[in-house]
């Protein structure tokens, strides 16, 4: 099958606003041209010791994203250890968790002759950008207008940050966020929670002792050290770190703030204050096992996500709307809609026997559809993440994030991809089948809608040699589709053309 042309895919597919910010805003440009560095700063908490975090623009996709730099005093030592900051930001690039904010894209600017300040060498980094903010700041617009906190609200987020961090733990070797902080958990428009600063303690304990200058390891705020266990810096670091972190934000979540004294420290005292004033007996066993002071005491990620004060939704609802979701691209976009105008509303949905009493019966009156497309429209945004029942290990790991130091040194760049890749997976898809002018050939129209609504059409002339599988495999390749999707198209092609060719081509 002939590679299609990179040109046409800009042509065809622009999926982007207009650009109206003037050509003054545009700091600075990746390489390729894909990102712009403007001149906003935002405040991401992405990593301590990045020097300056802007806002940016992919081109591409027309999207808001986070430009970051991270300068190297050293210029000697960054020159003999290039090969490894490369390796681990190739390897950073590999986590993938919708509740991890993601980082897209890395380059090294190693130029004497860029006009900056200061003139060091330095690695820049695109991260995914968070539209509502940190977790602080949420939590303090909560208090001032509402007083309280949704306890619904409390239960998504800590399912969202636990499936994040049971993620990060079970990688070979476990990541250790080492920085969970409200500072550091960010909150989506959609209501989406993705935790950043991920990258901070890779950095602070894969770099050489030459290199470490950029990154601060020592916690130099006084009101976060609440955040951190008493066996830090004393004991080596392990998954009880981010557990007990954990535990201070579910609690911070809870109350909306924990009042510190004049030095903006909070002492203990105010931290029993705030545990007392919990309600809930089981989200009070649920914080205090996280802050157990012995580490060895303190359960899993992966265990605290089945604790009783988190499972709000039952677990049958959830697999069924995850199944609904992963093969929604087989149905039509309007179809629970179309569905439910069929559904006879007296019929009876559930019944419980109760003999000698009558049955207590669940009619489909009962049961509202908008609740019920709001509930799909979460579960495609990842707030109710589905956890593996089968086993600890999430599916989808990335590679070592810290390989030994022979294979280190054994690891060449990799030649770079031509385009890069697909990380929304495909929720709807339709595909059509027209003779050319002459009939000689087939042209083939495919839409494909994305999980974030995004339409994406592609065209193309069959040849009479054109397999579904070497179609979808070129798809993955040139970045139209996700890689996971790559089984589905090709299957979802294949029947298309059984229907238009009565045979595959």
């Amino acid at each position: 099958m002939a590679a299609p042309e990179p040109a046409p895919r800009r042509g065809r597919e622009r999926e982007r606003e207009d650009e109206s910010e003037d050509e003054s805003d545009i700091l600075e440009e990746s390489p390729c041209g894909r990102w712009q560095k403007r001149r906003e700063q935002v405040n991401q908490g992405n990593m301590p010791g990045v020097q300056s975090t802007f806002l940016a623009m992919d081109t591409e996709e027309g999207v808001e994203v986070v430009w970051n730099e991270l300068h190297f005093a050293d210029r000697k030592a960054f020159a003999a250890h290039e090969e490894k900051i490369q390796t681990m930001f190739e390897q950073l690039v590999l986590v993938d968790h919708p509740n991890i904010v993601k980082l897209h894209k890395y380059w090294l600017d190693a130029s004497e002759a860029r006009a900056r300040s200061p003139p060091a060498p330095q690695v820049i980094f695109i991260t995914e950008y968070v539209s509502s903010g940190s977790l602080k700041q949420f939590l303090k617009k909560t208090k001032k207008n509402h007083k309280a906190m949704n306890a619904r609200a409390w239960k998504r987020w800590c399912t969202q940050i636990l499936s994040a961090l049971s993620f990060l733990h079970a990688c070979s070797p476990p990541i250790i966020h080492g920085n969970l902080t409200s500072d550091t958990i960010f909150i989506q428009h959609n209501g989406l929670i993705k935790i950043g600063s991920v990258w901070h303690r890779i950095f602070s304990n894969a770099l050489p002792d030459d290199l470490r200058s950029p990154i601060r390891a020592e916690r130099e705020e006084l009101r976060n050290l609440h955040f951190f266990p008493p066996e830090y810096g004393e004991v080596a670091d392990g998954t009880a770190v981010d557990i007990f972190s954990f535990g201070m934000c579910a609690l911070e979540m809870a109350v909306l703030e924990i009042q510190a004294n004049g030095d903006t420290r909070v002492t203990e005292e105010a931290i029993t204050r705030a545990r007392h004033s919990l309600s809930d007996p089981n989200m009070r066993e649920f914080i205090l096992s996280c802050l157990a002071r012995d580490p060895a005491h303190r359960p899993s990620a992966h265990n605290l996500l089945f604790h009783r004060v988190l499972f709000e939704v039952h677990s049958l609802k959830l697999l069924a709307a995850h199944c609904f979701i992963q093969h929604q691209y087989l149905m039509p976009e309007n179809v629970v809609e179309e569905k439910t105008k069929a559904v006879d509303l007296h019929a009876v949905l559930a019944e419980i026997p109760r003999p000698p009493r009558p049955p207590l019966q669940w009619r489909y009156s009962e049961v509202s559809c908008l609740e019920l497309d709001k509930f799909l429209e979460d579960v495609r945004n990842g707030i109710y993440p589905l956890m593996n029942f089968a086993a600890a290990r999430p599916l989808g790991l990335p590679r070592v994030l810290a390989p030994p130091p022979e294979e280190a040194q054994k690891a060449k760049t990799p030649t770079p991809e031509p385009f890069d890749s697909e990380t929304r997976k495909v929720v709807q898809m339709q595909c059509n089948l027209e003779r050319s002018e002459d009939k000689a050939r087939w042209h083939l129209t495919l839409l494909l809608v994305l999980e974030d609504r995004l339409h994406r059409q592609l065209t193309y002339d069959l040849l009479p040699t054109d397999s579904a599988q070497d179609l979808a495999a070129e798809l993955v390749h040139y970045g139209f589709v996700h890689e996971d999707d790559r089984t589905k198209l090709a299957a979802f092609l294949e029947s298309t053309f059984l229907k238009y060719l009565g045979a595959q081509p």
